[in-house]
């Protein structure tokens, strides 16, 4: 089990395969694990690592992981794109494709704003942001799911740390996916492929919002989960995606 380390920030991360680098993030939210990729909509790990380099990670203070680091109360996402960038530097991969479930569509525009010479191509698949019927789920979710059983692991880490962690990661910006403003994602050149959903956690607006706002974006059918021959077609729509944004040799 590797690790990439960086002054109080310890990241384990994993690869499969060879080929272009294609940096792959489960979901979970504040949880999101490499173990989360087995119960994932789909596996990435292991559906991609045929033709690509796959790189993928467990967030800092993922609960059942084993990367840690500090809660920054400010730049919070920032804070988790410089893990991601230095695990990549770490690795000596410069370019890459991303993959972001979950909250990994809010650490997809995050990398986009910081790197985008970096970044040839992201899939968002059914990401984190803001419902307007539920406007506070994640942070609630952050606070009484996430954070008990952190603290209870971490005595180094105490419970007024909490809440202001929380408050910059998901209500200093109150909408879209948290992480950067409609204004940037209109800027954003970079090709992007977006798997749609609706749950609380992943609303259905935030990724038309994204298919909207981005000039290069496209976006798929919803529901694609089902049936089995739909979901089959929209993997194989990331697959000609992710190649399609692969440079040439």
């Amino acid at each position: 089990m590797p690790f990439y380390e960086r002054g109080d920030v310890r990241i384990r991360y994993e690869e499969a395969g060879t080929g272009f680098p294609l940096l792959l993030v489960p979901g979970g939210g504040l949880n999101s694990r490499i173990s989360n990729w087995t119960t994932a909509v789909f596996n990435s790990m292991e559906i991609f690592k045929d033709e690509f380099r796959c790189i993928t990670m467990d967030q800092r203070n993922a609960n059942g992981g084993e990367s840690s680091g500090p809660i920054p109360a400010s730049n919070p996402w920032d804070a988790f794109a410089d893990d991601q960038l230095g695990l990549l530097d770490y690795l000596g991969v410069d370019r890459f494709l991303f993959m972001g479930n979950c909250i990994g569509g809010c650490f997809a525009m995050k990398l986009l704003e910081r790197a985008p010479e970096r970044v040839t191509g992201a899939v968002l698949v059914q990401t984190v942001g803001h419902h307007p019927q539920h406007p506070d789920y994640m942070f609630n979710s952050g606070r009484d799911v996430w954070a008990p059983e952190l603290l209870a692991r971490r005595p180094d880490l105490k419970q007024d740390q909490i809440e202001p962690y929380l408050h910059a990661l998901y209500r200093d910006r109150p909408e879209f996916v948290y992480s950067v403003s409609p204004d940037f994602a209109r800027s954003c050149e970079t090709p992007i492929l977006v798997l749609p959903d609706e749950t609380p956690a992943h609303p259905y607006v935030t990724s038309v919002d994204v298919a909207s706002f981005c000039p290069n974006a496209e976006i798929t059918v919803f529901p694609w989960r089902d049936p089995p021959e739909l979901k089959a077609r929209t993997i194989e729509r990331v697959r000609r995606f992710l190649r399609t944004n692969r440079p040439a040799a």
